[in-house]
């Protein structure tokens, strides 16, 4: 447990990311107590939300999780006028009067770190005052820090990010926390982690100038904003695709994590990188498929499988604490879920490269700028790239995304709760 004064943590929102933050903080026993606000009534009666906290289709019972198959139950003494209970030992208090960030009683609980896993409140411009809410209400409801567990998104074009403001993955840029500067953290999204440990080690291998460009596509589980059923889409809704049935079809989608990548290492920036994802109809266990292209400077090409394969393996070797695990294995996404701690998982069976030589006209390149070649000047250049093409596995949900965004909350609380 968190040293300092009595720790509570907030949890706003019980969807699937933060139902899994309460089954990991229950575990982990960072916190003396958790509160968590609803906003809303659920159910009939304070038990349907614990057998609701208590099982999951995904992973099953929360028992199970904490202790293994033997265990009995661990959810006891409901008390329906407080919103109480106790899960394995840990009060747990259910708040279910507002969903307005600004008015949920952070304060009375004695909440001064809140993880809003709402998915709604990512804009960090906003002021608690605006319609609907905005995560800088839970602030002045009482809370010191917040974390997002979604990427931001500014609504209003040019508006730049708020100086208090800072996107962190835990292990990647973690230490750029500062806590009497930094308020409003967002922990990213499930597949920057991943990407993030993905690109890390080819950045810190090859270097920036040499990596000519990147390219992902996330083979990623379906979430809560796709439909069970198709269904007439929403009046002014332009991906139609969003109303379609994840049971029959893989569906195509958008993913912001080129953007924040960015964000977490600004490197990428100066590197040309594209995203895409689609969901298919599975409900977690995601894939990432990275395609790298970098400049080899060696008349024999040395950037082959075996050298990506070892980059990976050295790197899960030096961090000391799984975030990065190779295998070669030959997994499915079954086999990954629940997988604790990696926020990827390297196949490194599949790795594979492509060299080509690439033939530069150095005088149309300079005659293009309107400089003037000597007649007797070398005008060609040969340059060999090296595509890599590594796949990546993650647990969008618990395994991996959850885990990581639960070390960072710790790290966190440990300068709020002092």
């Amino acid at each position: 447990m968190l040293s300092g004064q009595r720790p509570v943590l907030g949890i706003n929102g019980l969807g699937r990311i933060g139902k899994l933050t309460l089954w990991h903080h229950i575990g982990r026993r960072h916190f003396s107590e958790i509160v968590v606000n609803i906003g809303r009534n659920v159910g009939t009666k304070l038990e349907d939300i614990a057998r609701y906290i208590e099982k999951d289709s995904t992973y099953g019972s929360l028992h199970t999780y904490l202790h293994g198959y033997k265990a009995d139950r661990v959810i006891t003494d409901l008390n329906e006028e407080s919103g109480r209970m106790v899960v394995d030992g840990i009060p747990v208090t259910v708040l279910r009067q507002t969903r307005n960030p600004k008015e949920i009683p952070w304060r009375e609980h004695g909440v001064k770190l809140v993880v809003d896993a709402t998915g709604k409140y990512t804009d960090p411009t906003l002021m608690p005052d605006a319609k609907g809410g905005a995560a800088r209400g839970h602030i002045e409801a009482g809370a010191d820090k917040v974390i997002v567990s979604a990427p931001f998104k500014i609504r209003e074009k040019g508006v730049q990010m708020p100086d208090d403001a800072k996107t962190l993955v835990l292990g990647i840029n973690d230490h750029e926390f500062e806590p009497k500067r930094h308020a409003i953290i967002s922990g990213a999204s499930c597949t920057t982690t991943c990407l993030a440990y993905m690109v890390k080690p080819l950045l810190d291998y090859f270097g920036a100038d040499k990596i000519l460009s990147v390219s992902m596509a996330t083979i990623h589980g379906s979430t809560g904003s796709q439909e069970v059923l198709d269904r007439l889409p929403a009046a002014g809704a332009t991906d139609l695709r969003k109303n379609r049935s994840i049971f029959n079809n893989i569906i195509l989608t958008t993913t912001g994590a080129a953007k924040t990548l960015g964000l977490v290492i600004p490197a990428m920036n100066t590197i040309g990188f594209i995203a895409e994802s689609v969901r298919v109809p599975v409900s977690t266990g995601s894939l990432i498929i990275l395609v790298a292209a970098m400049r080899d400077e060696s008349e024999n090409p040395v950037i082959n499988r075996k050298l990506i394969n070892s980059i990976y393996r050295d790197a899960g070797q030096k961090d000391g604490r799984g975030f990065i695990r190779f295998t070669e294995e030959q997994n499915v996404s079954s086999d990954i879920i629940g997988m604790y701690g990696p926020a990827t998982i390297i196949e490194g069976n599949e790795t594979h490269t492509r060299t080509a030589v690439v033939s530069l006209d150095l005088r149309a390149l300079l005659a293009s700028s309107g400089t003037q070649v000597p007649a007797d000047a070398l005008t060609t250049v040969k340059v060999p790239i090296t595509q890599a093409v590594i796949y990546g596995w993650y647990d969008n949900e618990l395994g991996s995304y959850t885990n990581m965004l639960g070390g960072l909350t710790t790290k966190i609380a440990a300068s709020v709760y002092q």
